[in-house]
């Protein structure tokens, strides 16, 4: 994320996670990975305004992090919301909230149910299923000035997993390579 706001300067970001992963610490560790979001927005490589997150549930992030990020002007929608709204709302308002410019895409499996993705370090019950995951990183990757992206946390060989969250993970990133043809190939 950081060689590409190098690259583009300061760049909006589509985040599915569990977790906000805006903590200045966990659990007394400045560099974890519940930290990176905070240091990439504090440090101006993502602009908060343009910092929309999905699928957020559990019991962390605690009212600071959650208090800092919208004195940032970050979006949350969290999986009441994708309930609520449906995915094709929440992927329309993230597309109005992040805007033209460049973009990363990241994507923790976590975002997922561990009954979908039982292969992470994080799961935690209530999650999104992958047909929405799916279609919103294609639509997103189709409608978005994507620069780049990626997808972390996938523990493939957890107890139980049969390889399911590999297989979601590359077709998350399959999917997000398909929208971006189709945006190429409509010019």
């Amino acid at each position: 994320m950081r060689a590409v706001a190098a690259r583009h300067g300061p760049v909006g970001l589509v985040h599915f996670d569990t977790h906000t992963d805006t903590g200045t610490e966990v659990f007394g560790v400045e560099h974890s990975h519940g930290t990176p979001m905070y240091r990439l927005v504090r440090d101006r490589h993502v602009v908060g305004e343009r910092y929309v997150q999905i699928g957020l549930r559990g019991y962390w992030p605690g009212e600071a992090e959650l208090s800092w990020q919208r004195e940032q002007g970050i979006t949350s929608f969290f999986m009441h919301d994708v309930r609520d709204l449906g995915i094709r709302e929440v992927v329309e308002r993230t597309a109005a909230q992040v805007g033209d410019g460049p973009v990363f895409l990241t994507v923790d499996v976590d975002v997922l149910d561990p009954s979908v993705a039982p292969g992470t370090g994080t799961p935690e019950p209530g999650g999104m299923t992958s047909v929405d995951l799916l279609w919103a990183c294609r639509e997103l990757a189709r409608r978005l000035g994507l620069v780049g992206m990626d997808v972390v946390e996938v523990i493939p060989t957890a107890v139980g997993s049969a390889d399911l969250t590999a297989l979601v993970a590359d077709r998350v990133v399959r999917e997000a390579l398909t929208g971006l043809a189709l945006r190429l190939q409509n010019g």
